[in-house]
């Protein structure tokens, strides 16, 4: 099978973790006989310094023509001083709109070797495995106006969403649930907002044609509490965009580090954009600390939802498990007896486990 893969590595980090991906999609290739071809473009900070924008048409005409993006961070403090329209984040929410990549999904699941690594007690994370469907091209970061008014003094933000937006989120993570534990929390603020009400209804409507999943209405603020006091209780969330955002990040303490936390933002047709959660860290961009976890599980979900390559995740997930369960580490995470290696040699020991391990064997996870 052939692919085409456009790269962003961005800012700070991003362009060591975007390579560490990029070799685990060339072992993949090479193993399973695919054919991946590779393109780069700059998006955010990089952008900003070199064509005087946070999104170039070069990178949006390149995405256009991609089968998948890997994206590897964008920001830092470099370019704080710049106006909102400026900073290298516009980039990344300029991508996700020109690319209508409306769904946002981040699964978070425990490792057994860092239920230690975890702020919680290890008996309240053991066990977790969630994911988060995020609506990601409308509500309040995209409401128009947005704006300062009467000589700055007033400020107006606009939560705008059409009916049919909610429609297609809710009907992912309906799909998402049914192929998991057919458990769905749909998470909204409907005692305050109008869009939430909005938002609740579609919810009832569509769960008529999903009767084998259960539903639950959540207020954001008592999901907020859940996710830290009994995370088990969840299996997928659905939300609009900013509580998404909030609860994502939270959600992201369970595994002791975000390092560890892949995502992916996909649009109807399978096409998607593959990140690691974690920013750009350019307090340790090129040093090779970086956790390069998040990037190659990453690339398992590329390899699942825009190629349907199912056994080709499996083992790049599997990989993951096994070099983690051997103790190999990097310095945002903590391992009894492990050992402590760099980011690039980490990465070389993942894909090296997947060159070498027998696809024949059972698929076994250390996952808890």
């Amino acid at each position: 099978m052939k692919k085409h893969i456009v790269l962003l590595p961005g800012d700070g980090i991003g362009p060591e973790v975007t390579q560490a991906a990029k070799k685990m999609l060339e072992a993949v290739a090479e193993r399973y006989q695919h054919t991946f071809t590779f393109e780069s473009q700059e998006i955010g900070g990089s952008a900003i310094d070199s064509q005087g924008t946070p999104l170039p048409e070069d990178t949006i005409e390149a995405c256009k023509k991609a089968d998948a993006i890997f994206l590897g961070a964008v920001g830092g403090p470099k370019w704080d001083h710049l106006p909102g329209h400026m900073r290298p984040e516009k980039g990344l929410l300029g991508i996700r709109k020109q690319m209508e990549l409306f769904a946002n999904l981040r699964p978070v699941k425990a490792f057994q070797q860092l239920l230690h690594a975890s702020p919680l007690k290890p008996e309240v994370v053991a066990g977790s495995d969630l994911l988060i469907v995020r609506e990601l091209t409308g509500g309040l970061y995209f409401g128009e106006p947005s704006e300062r008014k009467n000589n700055g003094t007033q400020v107006v933000d606009t939560l705008a969403y059409q009916k049919h937006e909610i429609e297609r989120i809710v009907e992912k993570a309906f799909e998402s649930a049914r192929v998991r534990r057919k458990h769905l929390t749909s998470v909204d603020k409907a005692n305050v907002l109008e869009s939430s009400r909005m938002w609740r209804e579609i919810v009832e409507e569509k769960k008529h044609d999903y009767p084998e999943v259960t539903v639950e209405h959540m207020l954001v603020d008592a999901a907020a509490m859940k996710l830290v006091t009994n995370p088990t209780a969840f299996d997928v969330i659905v939300t609009e965009n900013m509580f998404g955002d909030i609860l994502s990040d939270e959600a992201s303490v369970l595994t002791g580090s975000l390092g560890m936390l892949p995502s992916a933002s996909i649009r109807t047709d399978g096409v998607g954009l593959y990140e690691p959660v974690h920013g750009s860290a350019p307090d340790i961009a090129g040093q090779d600390k970086a956790n390069p976890l998040a990037a190659i599980l990453s690339v398992a979900m590329m390899l699942k939802h825009s190629f349907q390559m199912e056994e080709e995740a499996e083992q790049v997930e599997k990989a993951v498990a096994d070099v983690l369960a051997e103790r190999f580490h990097t310095s945002d995470l903590s391992i009894s007896n492990g050992v402590k290696v760099s980011g690039s040699v980490l990465a070389k020991k993942v894909v090296e486990q997947l060159s070498t391990s027998d696809t024949t064997e059972n698929i076994m996870r250390c996952y808890v």
